[in-house]
């Protein structure tokens, strides 16, 4: 659901053959990215895309992306692989080489939320038809409301187009499977709304935690502080009482009696008696 994978090998005018991948994604997944790898690996690893020369068929996938990738505005993006010397320099002779060819492929890229009914070339034109601006927003947006006098009648391709998805449309099985497909995304998208109040609910939970720990650190930090002011104040306490005893013992040898001791340094008499009777 949400994503189909085609792989076809077309026939060239010339007669060569070249294999074709086309991935439609209709919704961002975070594996989309590796699922495409692991689907190219097994189109690489397959013998049937193999030529009786032992060559690789050249390769193209095309991913048709019902969302936007990053700020490219292009609708269609194509990814060339142009084989360069140690210079940079592009290589002309020889190419395109069969063993090249079998190692490396080109993509093209379209972005179908950038349509918007451009059409400027045959390109844009067979593009048209997947517009999902045209979508039919009265009913259900499994139907575009498409113009078909837009296209010619003696244009037979797009009218084989046309008609294909026109009996898509109308096809009761199809039609179930997109409705099954829209409960199983309005489910995804409650648990991911669940999730998103969930991880926001914890972020805010965090930041009130970090909140409380800066104050708690704020709180230490003040403490710290006052603990040196105390140790500070106790070490200038001890300077002075060991000078103080200093002062009454030169004073007392001296043949002061405590008394007047006491009052030269102007303390108390009990003070000079505890520390020296």
């Amino acid at each position: 659901m949400f994503r189909i994978d085609f792989a076809a090998n077309v026939r060239q005018p010339d007669g060569a053959v070249q294999l074709t991948l086309i991935e439609l994604q209709k919704s961002w997944v975070p594996s989309e990215v590796l699922r495409f790898r692991q689907y190219l690996g097994v189109q690489y690893e397959s013998e049937r895309n193999m030529t009786a020369e032992g060559n690789g068929l050249p390769m193209v996938a095309v991913y048709l992306l019902g969302h936007m990738v990053g700020d490219i505005e292009e609708p269609v993006l194509y990814v060339h692989n142009d084989p360069c010397d140690y210079d940079g320099n592009v290589v002309t002779k020889g190419m395109p080489d069969p063993f090249v060819s079998s190692l490396t492929h080109e993509s093209i890229i379209v972005q179908i939320p950038r349509l918007h009914g451009r059409i400027n070339n045959r390109l844009d034109e067979v593009l048209s038809v997947f517009d999902q601006s045209q979508a039919n927003a009265d009913t259900n947006e499994h139907t575009l409301l498409i113009n078909e006098d837009r296209y010619a009648e003696e244009d037979t391709e797009m009218q084989r187009i046309l008609r294909r998805l026109l009996m898509a449309a109308v096809s009761s099985d199809i039609r179930q499977d997109m409705n099954v497909e829209d409960e199983y995304y309005s489910y995804l998208e409650q648990k991911e709304t669940e999730v998103m109040l969930k991880d926001k609910i914890i972020a805010q939970k965090d930041a009130l935690l970090s909140q409380k720990d800066a104050q708690l650190s704020q709180k230490d930090a003040q403490l710290s502080q006052k603990d040196a002011q105390l140790s500070q104040k106790d070490a200038q306490l001890s300077r002075q009482e060991t000078q103080l005893k200093r002062s009454m013992q030169l004073l007392l040898d001296a043949g002061l009696s405590p008394e007047k001791v006491a009052e030269n340094l102007g303390v108390d008499i009990e003070t000079v008696r505890n520390y020296f009777i």
